[in-house]
């Protein structure tokens, strides 16, 4: 097992399945399936589970507690490997905390993907979701195509064994409207990477190595941002107008 904690608690299940929100079309991929607890759940709403398990031992479990449900497909393999399916699908899973990073990076890059709900430590869940009034370079990197959403809390408790921790509902959108035009996103990602150096101790510290100081100012000015503002404290539609700003044409007389 990948220090995996398991849900114990059906009502943690239920809450999982309902910020899911799968529908009876719909295609739900689930990843670190354990026994079948969250996949059972999940396969009572949606049209067709996919559920990943690659431990052997765990997937033999899920095999059994699934094999009365036409609409469940076990696949015992690294779901880390797996290609995105051709159509769209949500993904949902209670998965091993070591792999968040990595299972977040998959969902971000399947094109298909239309959401995303996990279960992580709540610090993670926490940080991605602009807790403490801070953001994350993920995040807002992302978040001309992608919501992230805290969706729920899930005591420490709800799982065996007991992790030292709480854990975060995660919930990963994808925008079906995107805030910026495709042509755009590379110049906005280089604006938030720039940013995110930490040169000079603040965000405009950063920008001013970039971008001539009478247009940045201009721009700090609009948003009512003080030059000291360190960049995680830069909320995400801050971002967005300060690349408008950055980035529009000037006009000329």
């Amino acid at each position: 097992m990948l220090s995996q904690n398991f849900l114990a608690d059906p009502a943690a299940v239920g809450n999982i399945v309902r910020a899911a929100r799968p529908g009876p079309d719909d295609l739900v991929v689930e990843v670190g399936a354990g026994r079948g607890d969250l996949t059972r759940a999940l396969a009572a709403v949606a049209g067709r589970v996919v559920a990943y398990e690659v431990d052997p031992g765990l997937a033999a479990d899920l095999a059994v507690a699934c094999r009365p449900l036409a609409n469940v497909t076990c696949r015992i393999e690294d779901f880390l490997q797996a290609r995105p399916p051709r159509r769209p699908f949500a993904l949902a899973g209670n998965i091993p905390w070591a792999m968040t990073a990595a299972v977040v990076d998959w969902c971000l890059a399947a094109p298909t993907l239309t959401a995303a709900t996990l279960l992580t430590q709540w610090e993670y869940a926490r940080k991605r979701t602009g807790g403490y009034g801070r953001w994350s370079r993920l995040t807002v990197l992302t978040w001309p195509s992608f919501e992230w959403r805290l969706a729920g809390r899930v005591h420490r408790t709800a799982f065996r064994p007991v992790p030292r921790v709480d854990a975060g509902v995660l919930r990963l959108e994808r925008r079906t409207r995107p805030l910026l035009a495709a042509p755009a996103l590379p110049a906005y990602e280089r604006l938030v990477e720039i940013g995110f150096t930490g040169v000079g101790g603040s965000l405009y510290a950063s920008l001013r190595r970039h971008h001539p100081t009478g247009r940045l100012d201009a721009a700090f000015r609009a948003l009512r941002l003080d030059r000291a503002t360190v960049v995680a404290d830069v909320w995400p539609e801050q971002w967005l107008a300060l690349f408008r700003l950055l980035h529009t044409p000037t006009r000329r007389h």
